[in-house]
Parts: structure tokens; sequence; C-alpha cells
């Protein structure tokens, strides 16, 4: 990461209502926290820090301060904390911390995908199961950003911390088995095949259409059937022939 120049004053605390005169001539109050060194007030102006801040790809930023009024060399120093104003959205206290060359920091980034995975052109839905990582490194070697490659991902499959190549000098930490992308099939499609899987565990075979077959009378059915038919046939005859005769 490469460090952004940055000026900032020494602040004089033993004024009444300082810092608000600080910020109406349109400075920010801040503070940098050395490394086994007493903290210094510092005053930065707001315009620097906020296009510096607007124009950083991450919120971690790495600055080069010089400081007026100060002793020794500039300070390498991380923006670790930025206050804002709940409606106006105007900063209103920074903090630094002071980190050396030569020392790993931990920091969390921001993880982002590139390329569209196999598995959506299929249906299925990329999911962002962790946003930031937690990354080592020496302060030049800290990214703003880790960029995952997703294009190979198809349904059902996912990308973990430990199959992420991370960038030269930075070591990326947390449990290399956690999930960090996913390809997931839609809701109403998960749902339907877990439907179907839960049918198919417990055993159950499909349920077939019943068909319902005529029933094959017996024997004396059939005799019983015969004899009624001959009776049935003999009183139409008689029947018949007293209507003739009248």
């Amino acid at each position: 990461m490469k460090a952004v120049p940055l000026t900032a004053r020494l602040r004089n605390v033993k004024k009444r209502n300082a810092v608000k005169h600080l910020r109406e001539k349109g400075s920010v109050p801040a503070i940098i926290y050395g490394r086994a060194k007493e903290p210094q007030k510092l005053e930065v102006n707001r315009k620097t820090i906020e296009d510096i801040i607007y124009h950083s790809l991450s919120e971690n930023i790495l600055v080069d301060l010089k400081i007026e009024g100060g002793t020794g060399s500039n300070k390498l120093a991380l923006l670790k904390e930025v206050q804002h104003h709940p409606l106006s959205g105007q900063i209103l206290h920074i903090d630094f911390h002071e980190v050396a060359e030569d020392e790993k920091v931990t920091i969390t980034v921001p993880v982002e995908h590139k390329g569209e995975p196999v598995g959506v052109k299929e249906g299925g839905i990329l999911e962002t199961v962790l946003f930031k990582l937690k990354v080592s490194a020496l302060p030049k070697y800290l990214p703003e950003v880790i960029n995952v490659d997703v294009s190979n991902l198809k349904i059902g499959q996912s990308i973990h911390i430990g199959d992420i190549q991370p960038p030269e000098g930075v070591t990326i930490l947390g449990d290399k088995k956690a999930p960090v992308f996913a390809v997931v099939m839609p809701a109403a499609e998960a749902a339907a095949t877990e439907a179907a899987a839960a049918t198919t565990a417990e055993g159950a075979a499909p349920a077939e259409p019943e068909v319902i077959r005529e029933k094959k009378p017996t024997a004396e059915e059939q005799k019983q059937e015969t004899k009624d038919t001959k009776e049935a046939k003999e009183k139409e005859t008689k029947a018949a022939g007293a209507e003739k005769k009248k």
C-alpha cells in the first residue's frame, strides 16, 4: 500500500473552546498513538483529509505524516478511525496509529469477486459469505482490497479462505475452511430439491394410480344370472300373449 503524504500540526489543547475554533477555521482535530510513545494531539486540514478519504479505494489508508512543530522525521501511520457528525456527515475527529516499515501490521480489508460464475449462467446465485478478510503484512505490502476470481464456480461449490491466493507479501488469517463465496440454487428450486431428497431418504415410493378392474363373476353367479334372464323372458312372452287376446 502506497503511503499518502499528509501534513499535520501539533494541537494546542490548553485554550477553552479550542476544538470548536479549530473546526471553524477548517481543520479537524486528530491524535496519533505511537509505538510505545505518548499520544500526540494534532490538527489536519479538513479539505485535504476529505480528499484523501474520498479517493481511497479502501477504509485502510497509510499516510506519510509530517508533523509541523514536532521533532524528528516523518511518521508512517494508518488511519484507524474517522468520526463523523451524525447529521451533516462532517468529519469531527481522526485517529492515527503509528507503524514501522519493518514490522508486520494486521488489518481487515474488503474482499471482492471478479468474473461471472459458471453456476450463475446455469441459473444459480452468487452469495458473498465474508465481506472482509483479516490479513498480515508489512505496511508497503498491505492491500487496499483482495480480488477473487469466481468464474469457475458451479452450483453447490464454494471458495474458502484457504483457496485464495494472497498478494505478494500478504498472509490471509482466519479459518482456512471458512467459505468466502458460494454459488447456490434459487430458494424455490432448493426447497423443491430438499423435499424430493427427503422423500427418497425416507424410502417412500411415488404413488401409482389405482386401477379398478371389473370383478369376474363366479360359476354360481353366472348360473343364477342365466336363470334370472330366462325367467324374465318367459314373463315378457306371457305378457305379450295376454295383450294380443285383448
